[in-house]
């Protein structure tokens, strides 16, 4: 994102505001970033956007799993959970990401902010549980920002922080984090078999 408004001549943003923005779909994370001043300026919007996707697709290779994912997937797949995508991500991008680390057959449902509304609104959380047919009870989101906490909260559901991404321990816990663990196999204490 730094790369992309420095490529505009327009003043980078700093980490922790970028940090800020992860979960929001790219038009809203550049117009936040971008500021009140710069808000109708829609061809900087345009430009910014069209930057950071050309500077994501270049880097886009030094993509890693935390460790332990497909690991833990695979477990709680066997234990009979369903699991979704609810993310700030494109579609297309979502799904490059999961044809590259083979992960696609593992989620039911997938939900994008190209596709509906984006976080923190519950939408993306609302639908993919219409769409498997569950109800907030038998739901959990797992994230790594405020804003995943702040989506699961306005769609009354559990949320589970991870302390390894974006936000801190203490943010997560203040957005009503029932749980935030250090490392993704801790998941499996909480959701044993069915």
């Amino acid at each position: 994102m730094q790369q992309a408004f420095a490529s505009c001549n327009f003043p980078a943003p700093s980490g922790p505001d970028v940090n800020g923005v992860i979960g929001l779909s790219l038009r809203r994370a550049v117009q936040a970033l971008l500021g009140d001043a710069h808000q109708e300026d829609v061809l900087l919007l345009e430009q910014v956007m069209q930057s950071y996707r050309q500077h994501y697709l270049a880097l886009e290779h030094q993509v890693r799993l935390f460790p332990d994912v497909r690991e833990t997937l695979e477990l709680l797949r066997a234990r009979g959970y369903w699991l979704g995508v609810v993310t700030g991500k494109s579609h297309p991008g979502l799904v490059r990401v999961l044809e590259t680390f083979e992960l696609a057959d593992f989620f039911l449902v997938l939900r994008t902010a190209d596709c509906t509304h984006s976080k923190p609104h519950p939408a993306m959380v609302l639908e993919s549980m219409q769409e498997l047919g569950v109800n907030a009870h038998q739901t959990c989101v797992v994230g790594d920002t405020v804003l995943d906490a702040q989506m699961a909260g306005s769609a009354g559901v559990r949320f589970f922080g991870v302390s390894y991404g974006v936000a801190t321990d203490d943010e997560l816990r203040r957005e009503g984090a029932q749980r935030v663990l250090n490392d993704f196999t801790e998941l499996l204490a909480h959701f044993p078999p069915l």
